[in-house]
């Protein structure tokens, strides 16, 4: 059964609901992705264009002569990928409101994938509430951390 999901970018000026029917979703790890995001891979989740719903029309950068990126910008937040010519398009997995539900099901782009990023198990973890500095700054700005 599909669920309607909604998300957008980190400013709220482009938003969008998506009928998502699986927890399936990607890491793409190819060079386009790296460079486009400034991370090492991207998570994505493949939809049907028809499937999603754009209350405010992104904006787009074509990335290459064969592909094009949705984007708001307004705050830069990388929205998807799509081929103008396919009826699929992806959509970010952080630009959900609750990305939790999906789960990578494979990698794309693997001749590119730095590993070391992937197994991330035995790393010291930190907790954004932890760390004063941060919390500070948050406090004297606005009163609380964020959402």
């Amino acid at each position: 059964m599909a669920d309607m999901m909604t998300g957008g970018c980190a400013c709220g000026r482009i938003r969008y609901e998506a009928n998502v029917e699986t927890d399936e979703a990607y890491l793409c790890h190819c060079r386009m992705c790296q460079r486009a995001t400034g991370g090492v891979s991207i998570a994505f989740k493949n939809l049907k264009k028809a499937d999603v719903h754009w209350e405010e029309a992104p904006d787009y950068y074509a990335s290459s002569p064969i592909a094009r990126r949705p984007f708001c910008r307004e705050c830069g937040t990388p929205l998807g990928f799509e081929y103008p010519d396919s009826e699929n398009l992806d959509l970010t997995v952080g630009s959900f409101d609750d990305p939790s539900r999906f789960r990578p099901a494979h990698h794309f782009g693997a001749e590119s994938m730095h590993r070391a990023w992937i197994d991330t198990k035995g790393l010291r973890e930190y907790r954004t509430e932890d760390y004063k500095p941060l919390v500070d700054r948050w406090v004297n700005a606005v009163g609380k951390l964020p959402d």
